[in-house]
């Protein structure tokens, strides 16, 4: 097809069309603590862009979308020769160039991860203050924009409010928290009507012709925490529709957390493809085998 590689990532690459388009491919691949395991996950690709096809038209009353089309035909017109690139149907994405907010814009709903570990060490929540007494896993009185840096290699950092409207100045900060906060309470309240509990979610922010947009991937399990609501107990770690019990595993493992990392077990693999797949289908009510690219 003759694509110009644009930016090649961990799990995406870019690709230029045009002057002003993206195609944007998801891999199978999954990483965590950020090395990229050497295995795939089976479907990872398509649930990726699946899902958040479907968050970008049902979140396009709080915000406009990059995301122009993931229909291989409709791709065709700008891409002579898709169609008959089968390997990348449903697991691709046209989108609109966007001059990217150099912000991870992490909303999280529940206290989790890296925002538990920090709250029991200075009860705090990204710096900010939190109310004591709260358990792993419990509802946090409101929705907190927390965001971090975004690291071309190594580690995110977790930054606050005012080193944040440093980095992408204090109008624009206050525009991207107040999208933010609206995107996760619509995206909250969608997971709840499917019995699911949004427990965080990271967005990427972009700016075209001067407006913010939605870009990148939209609430899947690589960037959120997604826990099934009638299963989660206060003081322990949820069951979860992402990959967090594959960082448990890896977790578990005797290893330094850098390249190479260790080798995927057969039932982790095939487990973590399961919650994948179940994520898709819990959240959105559609079956992954009518999306593009269905495996034959």
């Amino acid at each position: 097809m003759g694509l110009t590689p644009f930016k090649v990532g961990k799990i995406r690459q870019l690709y230029s069309v045009g002057d002003d388009h993206l195609l944007m491919v998801a891999s199978d691949k999954i990483s965590a603590f950020d090395v990229v395991m050497e295995q795939a996950i089976p479907e990872k690709g398509r649930v990726l862009t699946a899902m958040t096809s479907f968050w970008c038209e049902e979140l396009s009353h709080v915000a406009v979308g990059s995301l122009v089309s993931c229909d291989p035909s409709v791709i065709e017109h700008s891409v002579p020769g898709f169609k008959e690139a089968s390997d990348l149907h449903g697991r691709t994405m046209l989108v609109r160039s966007a001059e990217m907010l150099s912000l991870e814009c992490i909303v999280r709903g529940y206290l989790a991860g890296q925002a538990f570990e920090e709250y029991q060490q200075h009860g705090t929540i990204h710096t900010m203050a939190a109310p004591p007494g709260l358990g792993l896993g419990e509802q946090l009185p409101a929705p907190m924009f927390t965001p971090s840096t975004k690291a071309e290699e190594g580690h995110d950092l977790n930054i606050g409010l005012e080193e944040a409207a440093e980095i992408v100045g204090k109008k624009r900060l206050e525009e991207a928290q107040e999208l933010c906060l609206n995107l996760y309470k619509a995206g909250a309240k969608r997971c709840a009507d499917a019995g699911l509990i949004l427990a965080d979610t990271k967005f990427e922010l972009g700016v075209i012709d001067g407006q913010l947009v939605l870009c990148d991937e939209v609430i899947t399990p690589d960037s959120s925490r997604i826990w099934p609501a009638d299963e989660v107990v206060i003081g322990q770690s949820p069951p979860a529709f992402d990959k967090q019990p594959f960082r448990d595993w890896l977790s578990a493992q005797p290893w330094e957390k850098s390249p190479p990392p260790p080798t995927l077990p057969d039932d982790v693999i095939a487990t973590t493809s399961a919650r994948y797949q179940a994520a898709y289908e819990r959240v959105t009510n559609r079956a992954l085998e009518d999306w593009y690219g269905r495996s034959s």
